[in-house]
C-alpha cells in the first residue's frame, strides 16, 4: 500500500465545504433545467453546466443563471435567439472550454477511481498511471461532448462532425491536462508528498483546484479555435 500524507482536520474540513458547495451547485442548475423547464436547445449542455460546477462550485452556478439560462428553449421562445456575436469574448470562451472541460473532469474522475481501485502504477507511481488513464478517458468524453456540440450546429455528415471534433477538442483536451496535470503535481509530489489518498476530502478540493487551473491553461487555445471557426461561438 502507498503511503500517503495525512492532512489537517482543518483542510479536511474545508474540502467537505468545497465539494457541499459543488455538489448544492450541480444539484441546482439541475433542478432549474430539469424541474423548472428551463431546456438547453443542445441536450449536451444539460451535462456540460452541472458538471461545470463540479469544479468551479458557485462561480459555475452563477454563470449558468447569467448566461446559460439566456439559451434555454424557454428564454428563447420569449426573447428571440441570442447572437452570439454580440457576447463578450470571455463568455464564448467559457463556454467553448466548458465543453472540454466537462469530458475531462469525467474522465478524470474515472481514471483516478479506476487506479484507487486496482492498485495500478506507472514506472512504479500512482501518479503516472492517473495521468495515462486520465487523458484517455478525459480524450474520449471530450471528443464526444465537442461532437454532439458540433453536430447540432452544422449542416454536416456524422463522420465529418467527429473529424472536426476531434480536430478542435484534441487541442483543447490538450491545454486543459497541462494544467491540470501540473496542478496534481505539485499538490501530490511537492505540497503533500508522499500524496493525499483519493479517499480524502483534501484530495479532491485540490482536484478543483487544479481543474480551474486547466481551465486557464485552455483559455488562449479556446480562443484561438473560436476564432479561427474549429470551435462554434455560443
Amino acid at each position: 500500500m502507498q503511503p500517503h500524507f495525512h492532512p489537517p482536520a482543518w483542510l479536511e474540513a474545508l474540502g467537505w465545504v468545497s465539494l457541499a458547495l459543488a455538489g448544492a451547485s450541480a444539484l441546482a442548475i439541475g433542478a432549474d433545467m430539469t424541474l423548472r423547464g428551463a431546456r438547453q436547445r443542445m441536450w449536451i449542455m444539460h451535462v456540460v453546466y452541472p458538471v461545470t460546477a463540479l469544479y468551479w462550485g458557485p462561480a459555475a452556478l452563477w454563470f449558468y443563471a447569467t448566461h446559460g439560462r439566456r439559451t434555454s428553449r424557454p428564454a428563447i421562445e420569449e426573447q428571440g435567439e441570442p447572437d452570439p456575436e454580440k457576447l463578450p469574448t470571455w463568455v464564448t470562451s467559457a463556454k467553448a472550454i466548458s465543453h472540454c472541460g466537462a469530458g475531462c473532469v469525467l474522465g478524470d474522475i474515472a481514471g483516478e477511481w479506476l487506479v484507487h481501485a486496482t492498485g495500478f502504477t506507472l514506472a512504479g507511481k500512482p501518479l503516472y498511471a492517473d495521468f495515462l488513464l486520465d487523458f484517455t478517458f478525459a480524450w474520449l468524453l471530450g471528443i464526444g461532448f465537442q461532437y454532439f456540440t458540433i453536430a447540432p450546429m452544422r449542416d454536416i455528415s456524422p463522420g465529418r462532425s467527429l473529424w472536426v471534433a476531434v480536430k478542435a477538442d484534441s487541442f483543447s483536451i490538450v491545454s486543459f491536462q497541462i494544467g491540470l496535470f501540473a496542478g496534481m503535481r505539485l499538490y501530490q509530489e511537492v505540497l503533500f508528498a508522499p500524496g493525499l489518498a483519493k479517499t480524502t476530502a483534501s484530495y479532491w478540493l485540490f482536484m478543483q483546484l487544479a481543474m480551474v487551473v486547466g481551465f486557464f491553461t485552455a483559455w488562449p487555445v479556446n480562443g484561438w479555435l473560436v476564432r479561427v471557426g474549429w470551435k462554434e461561438k455560443m
